[in-house]
């Protein structure tokens, strides 16, 4: 259905307050109760938004609908930087309003999800300790080495390996190399021995596992008080020590109340990253974080191993730009499937 969601958007959009038959007749390709459904999901999504009542219903967009539009990521970057429309500014709206009321995931993920959650429970019961300290241990590598290369990190998975388990540094590397992938893994290591670090969440504990990430890399700890850039886009963060502080706060409240395990995962990595708080760091932040609330609630983590390290900043770059989750949330869904058929 995800082709007529995209139909129908794009029609409201340029033709607001329209009827379900008005809508039918432009995008109808199947039957009117398909369009009617169709419509019934957004609405429920929080895509649309309906006034009126029965036959005097009108459709029109809400602040939420350009969350889930389909992007063709290949189209997308087919543009140069400065080619590219896009929402240059923080949008505050984005955390206060738009994020608070939505679903992230469609029903049909989200039981995608939950089954593969069942499916890693049910696993791991049937796993003695040491099995299982063993597999967090490789996935803990897989997720410092990855995301030590997202980073620009020139180490490969087994020099990872001999680094993390035999202290065996690799010929011929910077050594901030090494010290950011043994900082990964104290970071991991500190979650999973305090797992309930991060519930609830708040800025002082972000701040702490940032400190982690960076500790002995000249990278300035807490919160920036000068301008950052990020390259290739001309997205701006926040430059002002006070609203980045105000904005973690309020990303912190919408993360706290959701419910949903998996929304909470997918905000943490997005809105940390979006925010960008810290001089350096922000990325692998976001990714602890993330992985920090699945495993407070006893969830499977994800390594992101087999996420191509491009097409991970792509997506996170479409975020930025179109505050358009569809790419980043393919991704997520994608590698916790991975973790749970791959570790455990």
């Amino acid at each position: 259905m995800a082709r007529i969601d995209d139909d129908i958007l794009n029609f409201i959009e340029d033709h607001p307050s329209s009827s379900s038959g008005e809508i039918h007749k432009a995008v109808g390709k199947t039957s009117f109760a398909t369009t009617k459904r169709a419509i019934a999901v957004l609405v429920a999504t929080g895509q649309l938004i309906a006034e009126g009542q029965t036959r005097a219903t009108r459709y029109i967009l809400s602040p939420a609908s350009r969350l889930f539009s389909i992007i063709d990521m290949a189209i997308y970057f087919e543009k140069e930087i400065d080619e590219r429309k896009i929402k240059e500014g923080f949008n505050f709206q984005l955390i206060t309003n738009v994020l608070r009321d939505v679903h992230l995931f469609t029903a049909d993920e989200g039981n995608y999800l939950q089954q593969l959650q069942e499916e890693f429970r049910n696993n791991v019961s049937h796993m003695t300790a040491a099995a299982y300290n063993k597999e967090m241990e490789r996935l803990a590598i897989d997720l410092s080495w990855k995301s030590s290369q997202i980073e620009g990190n020139t180490y490969s998975l087994l020099e990872t390996e001999r680094l993390l388990k035999d202290k065996e540094t690799a010929a011929g590397k910077p050594k901030d190399d090494a010290t950011m992938l043994l900082n990964h893994k104290e970071a991991l290591n500190f979650i999973i021995e305090t797992p309930d670090y991060v519930v609830p969440l708040t800025i002082a504990r972000i701040e702490d596992i940032h400190s982690i990430l960076i500790k002995d890399l000249e990278v300035e700890r807490n919160i920036r008080q000068r301008r950052v850039g990020i390259l290739g886009t001309n997205y701006k963060p926040l430059d002002n020590e006070h609203q980045i502080r105000e904005a973690l706060e309020y990303m912190c409240r919408l993360i706290n109340r959701k419910n949903n395990i998996f929304e909470k995962s997918l905000l943490a990595l997005i809105l940390l990253s979006y925010i960008q708080a810290f001089n350096d760091g922000n990325q692998r932040t976001a990714r602890i974080i993330s992985n920090a609330i699945l495993i407070a609630n006893q969830y499977c983590p994800i390594s992101f191993r087999t996420i191509d390290a491009v097409e991970y900043k792509k997506a996170m770059l479409i975020f930025y730009e179109q505050n358009n989750v569809s790419v980043i949330k393919k991704i997520f869904i994608e590698q916790f499937r991975f973790a749970v058929k791959t570790y455990f």
